[in-house]
């Protein structure tokens, strides 16, 4: 696995693993949500945070992680990608070369609150909104002591 930065070429590639990533994870968000949030992600956010992806050998996009000001805004990983450390490997850089120290993550993601526990995040705040005002509480993380994952 490679971590490289992306270029906007790239973009439609990980909005389709945004998305698909979205759905295994984040069943509390409505098909309207889900359309609503894409051409934000797309248009703006991609261009808002430092993105970076892991690539295969081959050169596909297995996941990615967009970093601002220290916060990890966003990581997603392909569905059929999770569970071989991706997300670790792309936390990893991103708190050793990107300074990330922070995440917020949705309070009815549990998998996403076990993994940053797990690489040694803590919670250390709670929204009972997310960045757009809906009802999905965002659970605010600190990292800790960078964990080695179990896996």
């Amino acid at each position: 696995m490679n971590i490289e930065s992306v270029n906007k070429t790239e973009y439609p590639k990980l909005i389709k693993i945004w998305e698909a990533s979205v759905r295994a994870t984040h069943d509390f968000l409505s098909e309207d949500d889900l359309q609503a949030l894409k051409p934000l992600i797309l248009g703006q956010y991609f261009d808002a945070v430092n993105l970076t992806c892991a690539k295969t050998n081959t050169g596909a996009i297995a996941g990615f992680c967009g970093v601002h000001d220290g916060n990890i805004e966003m990581l997603f990983i392909a569905p059929e990608m999770r569970g071989q450390g991706i997300g670790a490997l792309l936390a990893s850089h991103a708190i050793a070369a990107q300074n990330a120290t922070k995440v917020d993550v949705n309070e009815q993601n549990p998998q996403a609150l076990g993994f940053y526990q797990r690489i040694g995040f803590v919670v250390t705040g709670r929204s009972p909104t997310d960045g757009q005002g809906k009802p999905y509480p965002l659970l605010h993380m600190t990292l800790q002591k960078m964990q080695k994952p179990a896996w």
